[in-house]
């Protein structure tokens, strides 16, 4: 015997549920700073209602057209997304910060084809990515998710019809239905372990999020089954409706999400559903089903693509941090009026068009619509790809040799790099993979550059970022100095057998342990890393305790830590064209006094560099120094930077006596 059939049916209620997810999404995004959950509110919805129609096209027709059931899909989500993707593109243009550019040109494409979920799941775990800024197209990771479970389940239903018909000989509701139990057990665990071990990943991760739409099927097969009275359905759809709407109070969903915390939200949006099969009187599928929110509900779509782009545009133009109740409210009117213009003249011409009469009409109208944004976008890519970097004149720029050799930086000269290049130019190494460790990754990889030959020292560069981002200098004194640099460098980790209370990762701890054995198998002429973390007052001491086992095999030159900015310095620069006023109080960013000299027990293999002074005078840190950005993000120095400081360090190892000769 077969399970029922689930009815397919218009569900108003589900109109009023999107409509409230929707405005929760841009309420949390706009006056509380943080996620609602609403977007798992979408993909359970998502799941009930594409799992039922397909199930019913089926088992009605005996087949699914592919290709009218995908057009139908772009004839409903295309119209409004393309828009504001070229709505998008024209407004960055104008008003956002160049520093931007390259990561919003990115995410157009990657949102007009559907995956911008894995380019935000790799920025996440991309280290030297995470300080991207907010763009006004990151929203687009949920429709993305949303696009490939629409293109992909198909194929689900499809499977389960097969594999009941040919070869478990069993009914076709049965099948499916463990098939869905099946994907929802495999995503769940494998849901709950990867946003224990790699959260970031796991919020963005398609596979991390498929039970989600999988619970959605479930609840559409086994629905007919959950009969109640009218009095606990009243109950259990005001329960789901409170708990949808306080899940992003209750729970810190950026942080926790898609584990089973996520379970929260869809439990909410089930409730509901299952109360409104047996509605009560004063049931709140009433309230949900309701003209009002049905309307809302129709344009929720669209109010979800405007309000980001919105709220994104209204910090950059307004150049502040958070949105006043006048401002919120003129964003979320805007948002509406947006939707319903785009529904009306965009939105609904193009649905009224035939599938099955005018593929060719439906599709010319789509293209139309496809087109110019990618030739916008293009454009713009070729323009920003155009800007190459100048090879700059030390007289004009010299950077750090304004303090180190007395240089005067030439008069109202824009500081370089430029704004659309100093993100990407990162320290030489990083082209190589076998030169750095990415933050997951325990294997040590290193590699050798600069004088390789016949070099006079070897200098093994040891660290994550904060060490890496010195190599720049070390490469430019190497040219003069004959010193071959040794890279053993690992994203967001430390030279260090501590893990700063979880700060550092498992395979950070792993990594320190090879690097040392590699280091004493093969040892350097030095060790050049980082002394401390920051603005702390104290060596760390886990740093200490990796020194010591390089006692009498190499030496250690440790150089302080460069102060932490706020903010984006270059952003800040481009904007307000000031560098006072994007400097930092030295007392916020430094402590007073040098590590090393409130630190008992360091080894007698270490050496210390301090070069403070070139990052900071008596009163601010700076984040431009001799017409050059000394950040490429609050607390990485920009390679070009880096590279005026070769003298500085020359300079000190020749003062501890690790190296001798002159540049």
């Amino acid at each position: 015997m077969d399970l029922r059939a689930p009815e397919k049916k218009f569900r108003p209620e589900l109109e009023g549920v999107r409509a409230v997810a929707a405005f929760l999404v841009a309420v949390y995004h706009i006056w509380v700073g943080s996620v609602s959950g609403g977007v798992d509110v979408f993909f359970i919805v998502s799941g009930y209602l594409i799992t039922t129609s397909l199930l019913s096209k089926m088992e009605r027709e005996g087949h699914i057209h592919l290709i009218d059931y995908w057009l139908g899909l772009a004839r409903r989500l295309f119209s409004i997304a393309f828009t504001v993707l070229l709505f998008t593109v024209g407004l960055s243009i104008l008003i956002m910060p160049q520093v931007q550019w390259k990561q919003i040109v990115t995410e157009v494409f990657t949102s007009a084809l559907y995956v911008q979920n894995w380019q935000l799941a790799t920025s996440a775990v991309d280290y030297l990515a995470q300080n991207n800024q907010a763009s006004p197209l990151q929203h687009f990771w949920a429709l993305s998710l949303q696009g490939q479970f629409y293109l992909t389940w198909p194929f689900v239903i499809l499977f389960s019809f097969l594999l009941a018909n040919k070869v478990l000989k069993m009914p076709v509701r049965k099948t499916l239905l463990a098939v869905l139990i099946t994907l929802f057990s495999l995503s769940i665990v494998y849901s709950v372990y990867k946003t224990a071990v790699n959260q970031p990943w796991a919020y963005f991760d398609t596979l991390a999020r498929v039970w989600e739409f999988s619970l959605g099927g479930i609840l559409a097969l086994v629905i007919p089954y959950l009969t109640f009275r009218k009095s606990v359905n009243m109950v259990i759809g005001w329960v789901g409706l409170a708990v949808i709407c306080f899940t992003g109070i209750l729970l810190p969903v950026s942080s926790v999400f898609p584990g089973y915390a996520a379970l929260l939200p869809t439990t909410g949006v089930m409730l509901i559903i299952v109360a409104a099969e047996n509605p009560a009187r004063f049931g709140v599928d009433r309230l949900l089903g309701s003209r009002l929110f049905m309307f809302f509900g129709g344009i929720s779509y669209g109010f979800y693509l405007w309000h980001w782009p919105l709220l994104i545009f209204y910090y950059s133009y307004f150049d502040v941090d958070n949105v006043s109740l006048v401002g919120g409210l003129a964003i979320i009117v805007s948002g509406f009026v947006l939707s319903y213009l785009s529904v009306k003249f965009l939105e609904a011409p193009v649905r009224k068009i035939s599938i099955k009469h005018s593929k060719k009409k439906l599709s010319v109208a789509l293209l139309s619509l496809l087109l110019p944004l990618v030739c916008v976008n293009t454009a713009w890519a070729l323009y920003i790809t155009g800007q190459n970097q100048e090879d700059y004149n030390l007289n004009d720029y010299p950077g750090a040799m304004a303090i180190s050799d007395h240089m005067k930086p030439a008069p109202n000269k824009k500081p370089v790099p430029t704004a659309l290049k100093v993100k990407e130019d990162l320290p030489a190494f990083y082209d190589r993979p076998e030169c750095f460790s990415n933050i997951e990754d325990d294997k040590v990889t290193s590699c050798s550059l600069g004088e390789t030959k016949n070099p006079d020292y070897i200098i093994a560069l040891v660290g994550g970022s904060h060490s890496g981002h010195w190599y720049p200098a070390l490469e430019e004194l190497s040219k003069k100095m004959k010193l071959q640099i040794d890279i053993y460098n690992k994203d967001a980790c430390r030279f260090s057998n501590d893990d700063f209370d979880g700060l550092l990762n498992e395979s950070c701890m792993k990594w320190n342990e090879k690097v040392l054995d590699m280091l004493k198998e093969n040892p350097p002429d030095l060790v050049f890393t980082t002394a401390n973390v920051g603005k702390e007052e104290k060596v760390p001491e886990g740093y200490i305790q990796q020194w010591e086992k390089l006692e009498g095999i190499t030496d250690v030159f440790a150089v302080r830590d460069n102060p932490a900015m706020e903010g984006d310095p270059p952003q800040c620069v481009e904007e307000k064209g000031s560098i006072e006023e994007c400097s930092m109080p030295r007392n916020q960013v430094l402590s007073e006094e040098v590590p090393w000299e409130n630190t008992e027990g360091i080894p007698e293999n270490v050496s210390f560099a301090d070069l403070s002074e070139y990052f900071c005078n008596d009163e601010s840190c700076l984040p431009v120094v001799g017409n050059v950005l000394v950040y490429r993000d609050y607390h990485h120095l920009s390679t070009m930077y880096s590279r005026t400081l070769a003298g500085a360090v020359g300079e000190e190892l020749r003062r501890t006596g690790l190296i001798s000769g002159s540049e």
